[in-house]
């Protein structure tokens, strides 16, 4: 079997080159009283740069949110109706994504093992604030389902993965179920896993990721008890699942469940994914790349390996925007709790050397499961503290890195501006199209239209027919720079 190459060797290809970014780190502070417990916290960014965070309690099943409104979090709010326990422990649990306005979280109901307990969706349209009635993801009869997770298109559909079985909890595989329509309905599913020849690891969660026309499914294999992480992909925007690759070749042997699955981000052709695997003797939390065009696995190797006073690694997570990186997980390190971090503004020139520490526990319980995202020159971390019984959060400001592709410097056109029909924009044929997200919002941020733009001209239409008349923003954004219109569109 072809091995990884070590972390190392790709670190030190490139050190000479590399600098590391510098973080202002904030103090941690907490997310809300322990009254409303702090089971696996996940985090979202709106369209304002403000973190959205949702978390469990498990004594009644409930999942909360709290938004960040300019100095501290909100109080915070139960998401789930009543009549909807939710399936919510310290290593699972409901997840959120956001984009502008608009705010998913995808939660499965309990007890998991009745079939007509379903994966739903609930959706807000006013950054939180409030969410709509549940929406079943799942169409699968009698079959069962579990570890809802999920991601946002071009045009701000939600994506879901979740784990399938037949009844009685056989034939475990990862499908994506997709919507066309804002999440009011969902498409049948499609089969995502199963590219090993064996079934996945069936207490593992997983994780989807989407960038364009790519959608990639990110999971725990179990082939003869070998719990190696696969990778599924799509080049349909999640239509169909194709072809599949190992993003980890360690060959790790268990004859039971670790309860930890992979997480990944997009970047251009490539796929960047953490995951923790026990192929050397220990707990360690793994980073590997690997090109979705060619599909043929992945190169990477343990984030730091076992320094010295490390125990073990666990919980991996990663978030991105642009060419910035961050990589949070879990350390036992000299009978203390740590969150570390691997930060780069430029994924290009790798990972620093050394990593920073956004959390030193007091002791072995502090940290449990963490998360981060990275939008708009911060970093925003949260965290299960059973200390304090307490969810937490703390948050980095760093320069992002801008001209490493040619920046937008020529000025797009909106004609007919004023309109109430068909809009057409000329972009400068300097701009290289595939680069670039189109993005209509309201002045308040919420999102009316998205699409990545694939196509080889520089002439793109679509119709606003339908929009409540008003003032929009056009936005052309590319992973280093953005350009921002004003559209106008008037009574029909």
């Amino acid at each position: 079997m072809v091995r990884m190459l070590t972390f190392a060797t790709l670190l030190f290809a490139t050190i000479s080159l590399f600098s590391q970014a510098s973080v202002t780190w904030s103090a941690p502070m907490d997310i809300a009283q322990n009254t409303y417990d702090n089971q696996h916290p996940r985090i979202a960014v709106d369209g304002d740069g403000n973190p959205l965070v949702i978390w469990g309690r498990s004594s009644d099943e409930s999942v909360f949110i709290a938004r960040w409104n300019g100095s501290v979090f909100t109080m915070p709010m139960k998401v789930n109706p009543s009549g909807y326990a939710i399936a919510t422990q310290s290593w699972m649990g409901p997840h959120i994504a956001a984009q502008g306005d608009t705010v998913f979280v995808v939660v499965k109901r309990t007890p998991e093992a009745i079939d007509t307990n379903h994966v739903f969706i609930l959706r807000s349209l006013d950054g939180g604030m409030t969410f709509g009635n549940p929406v079943q993801v799942d169409a699968i009869a009698d079959s069962m389902s579990r570890f809802p997770t999920l991601d946002l298109d071009s045009q701000g559909n939600p994506l879901i993965a979740y784990m399938k079985f037949d009844p009685g909890f056989g034939n475990a595989r990862w499908v994506v179920a997709k919507s066309t329509d804002g999440g009011a309905s969902f498409n049948p599913d499609y089969l995502a896993s199963g590219w090993s020849g064996g079934t996945v690891c069936d207490c593992c969660p997983g994780s989807i990721v989407a960038d364009g026309n790519n959608v990639c499914v990110s999971y725990r294999d179990n082939l003869n008890n070998v719990r190696d992480t696969w990778t599924g992909i799509s080049t349909n925007g999640g239509s169909s699942f194709t072809q599949g690759m190992p993003i980890d070749q360690g060959n790790w042997m268990l004859m039971n469940c670790p309860s930890s699955g992979p997480d990944a981000v997009i970047l251009e052709d490539t796929l960047h994914s953490v995951f923790m695997s026990q192929e050397s003797g220990s707990a360690l939390v793994y980073w590997s790349k690997a090109s979705l065009s060619a599909a043929t696995g992945a190169i990477g190797g343990p984030i730091i390996g076992m320094q010295s006073g490390v125990t073990s690694q666990n919980f991996p997570r990663i978030a991105s925007d642009g060419p910035a990186v961050a990589i949070v997980w879990r350390q036992n390190f000299n009978m203390n709790v740590q969150i570390p971090i691997l930060f780069t503004n430029n994924i290009q020139d790798g990972f620093p050397a050394t990593y920073d520490s956004v959390v030193v526990g007091s002791g072995m319980s502090a940290v449990v499961n963490v998360d981060v995202a990275v939008a708009d020159g911060q970093i925003h971390v949260v965290w299960q503290d059973d200390a304090t019984g307490k969810a937490k959060y703390r948050k980095g400001t760093f320069t992002p890195l801008v001209g490493i592709t040619t920046p937008i410097q020529e000025s797009f056109a909106i004609s007919p501006n004023p309109t109430h029909g068909a809009v057409k924009l000329s972009i400068p044929t300097s701009w290289y199209l595939p680069d670039l997200t189109l993005r209509v919002t309201t002045l308040s941020g919420k999102v009316i239209y998205a699409r990545q733009l694939m196509e080889s001209s520089a002439d793109i239409e679509f119709q606003t027919d339908t929009w409540v008349p008003g003032v929009y923003l056009v936005q052309l954004l590319s992973p280093h720079s953005s350009q921002c219109n004003k559209l106008v569109v008037l009574p029909r």
